[in-house]
């Protein structure tokens, strides 16, 4: 056996000697070569896996660390684009309601605190009373028009009744031409009643109110969106008008004191 192996020695030193005299690399140099490289690139794997594992260990409180701020950041943008956002929402009411406070210098701002959860009135509540200044039958507007008027006052919040009721009545008049209403409500709209049957209505016309209890004259109600047919020898017609407000989206409102508040 022992000599068997010397002979395979010595074969072997003949091949790699005669592949080394014709300038050639022997298979066998080229297979340890091969597990030198491969064994090589195992061991230097695994000490950096070693090291990073340690290096891995010993950054993990920081690691912890600037999770937890990056987190807070996090929670504190995502709070301030919140804000920002709700900020972006009420800008129209803001706006409307600074256009109203320039034609009414003397309102008193409120803000619309509740509706009628059971929708059988048309009433919204709001955060200003008698305290404010606010009486029973003022007036309620935006800078786009009438909202209603104030039927229940306390010391700190009234209510309001919105032009759309079936209770509300306002004088009105239809600017083009100067023709005198009443404007009810019909829940949804208002519907213009007692129009002469001389007044030549269109739809688009601009319906004010007239000189009142709870308005002066000129304040936008609405337009008319129809004419409706009267019978042969009626002696007045009706129209429909959507009100210029949009009752259902109100967050501010301006009250018109028939008295200005003390000072």
């Amino acid at each position: 056996m022992i000599v068997g192996a010397v002979i395979v020695a010595a074969l072997v030193a003949l091949l790699q000697l005669d592949f080394a005299r014709s300038g050639r690399t022997s298979p066998l140099t080229l297979t340890v070569t091969a597990v030198s490289a491969y064994l090589q690139v195992a061991a230097s794997a695994v000490v950096n896996g070693v090291r990073g594992g340690i290096t891995n260990v010993a950054r993990t409180p920081g690691l912890a660390s600037d999770n937890a701020r990056l987190r807070a950041e996090n929670d504190a943008l995502r709070a301030r684009n919140d804000e920002l956002q709700e900020r972006l929402a009420e800008a129209p009411a803001a706006h409307e309601l600074a256009n109203a406070q320039l034609a009414h210098p003397n309102g008193i701002a409120a803000t619309v605190i509740g509706y009628d959860p059971e929708a059988t009135t048309h009433v919204l509540t709001i955060g200003a009373g008698a305290r404010d200044g606010v009486s029973r039958d003022d007036g309620v507007v935006t800078g786009d028009g009438v909202v209603g008027r104030i039927v229940d006052v306390g010391p700190f919040s009234s209510t309001v009744l919105l032009v759309t009721d079936p209770t509300s009545k306002l004088p009105a008049v239809v600017q083009h031409g100067r023709w005198w209403a009443i404007a009810v409500g019909t829940s949804t709209r208002l519907k213009l009643q007692y129009i002469s049957q001389d007044a030549k209505l269109k739809v688009g016309d601009r319906v004010v109110t007239g000189e009142g209890r709870s308005f002066h004259a000129g304040v936008l109600i609405g337009r008319i969106i129809q004419v409706e047919p009267e019978p042969a020898g009626a002696l007045d017609q009706t129209a429909i008008v959507q009100p210029a407000v949009d009752l259902s989206a109100l967050s501010r409102v301006l009250v018109l004191p028939q008295k200005l508040p003390q000072r």
